[in-house]
């Protein structure tokens, strides 16, 4: 099941990546629409990070096309955003709070250009809105995992992108920070904003996405999350997973109740 939208924001035709000459993602197709909260779920394995990867032109597909906003990435990289797995960043580098959260700026920035003091501005203001703004001179590697991760969150703000891609931005956070990082993400949306979130926790997959994509290296389903997030397409992504597919099918039956209010 994939849903057709008007005007996409991220547009993918017949995608096919492979690392050493073995498929990691087989014939993607998708639309995505604008100012929805989106996320990519599927199990290890699914491809989910290596999607983000290939948006970002970070690893060449083998074969299929990708288009943003209607052009190539190149022609509208000031307006996509990236926020990578935490455990790829080497959190040791000597930089300050504000200092990671300017490089969010340099996006906006001319070729050679330094950032000002409104970019200073910006930065704090981000920083602000993920209540990070007292540690602003902290160095970034004495910060906890959720944190950094507000961090993370505030220097992808910084770049005042229409599009933002982030890979597992829960995970190793606290439930205040989780809970912090969904509601920023709600706002952006209903500013027309559209962010993609590589997600692995089913329960509050239900509660957290405007619509959502099932991925097991191919497209499984792609819609409205209460017509993904079914237990026929969980069965067809997850392979029989039951214990998994136990879960979800008791979440579906109680879709009222929100899963923080479960533990």
């Amino acid at each position: 099941m994939i849903q057709r939208t008007d005007n996409p924001v991220v547009e993918i035709h017949d995608l096919t990546v492979s690392y050493y000459k073995k498929p990691v993602l087989w014939d993607i197709n998708l639309c995505l629409p604008q100012g929805k909260v989106i996320g990519i779920i599927g199990p290890n394995g699914a491809g989910k990070s290596t999607l983000l990867k290939a948006i970002m032109g970070l690893v060449i597909p083998d074969n299929g096309y990708i288009k943003l906003f209607g052009k190539s990435l190149d022609e509208v990289r000031k307006q996509v955003s990236y926020v990578p797995q935490k455990e790829s960043v080497d959190w040791d580098f000597p930089a300050s709070v504000l200092d990671v959260v300017v490089m969010g700026r340099y996006a906006q920035l001319g070729l050679f250009q330094r950032p000002k003091k409104l970019d200073q501005e910006k930065a704090l203001e981000c920083l602000n809105k993920v209540s990070m703004a007292p540690l602003a001179h902290r160095q970034i590697a004495q910060l906890s995992g959720g944190q950094q991760q507000r961090v993370f969150l505030a220097r992808a703000l910084a770049q005042e992108a229409q599009l933002y891609l982030m890979d597992e931005p829960f995970v190793g956070v606290d439930v205040a920070t989780e809970k912090m990082i969904i509601d920023l993400l709600q706002t952006m949306a209903r500013e027309g904003k559209t962010i993609i979130v590589v997600h692995h926790d089913l329960q509050s997959a239900a509660h957290y996405f405007d619509w959502s994509m099932l991925l097991n290296m191919r497209t499984v389903a792609v819609g409205p999350t209460q017509d993904v997030l079914t237990p026929a397409l969980l069965q067809e992504t997850y392979g029989g997973k039951l214990t998994i597919l136990s879960k979800i099918n008791d979440l579906l039956k109680e879709q009222e109740v929100s899963p923080r209010e479960l533990t």
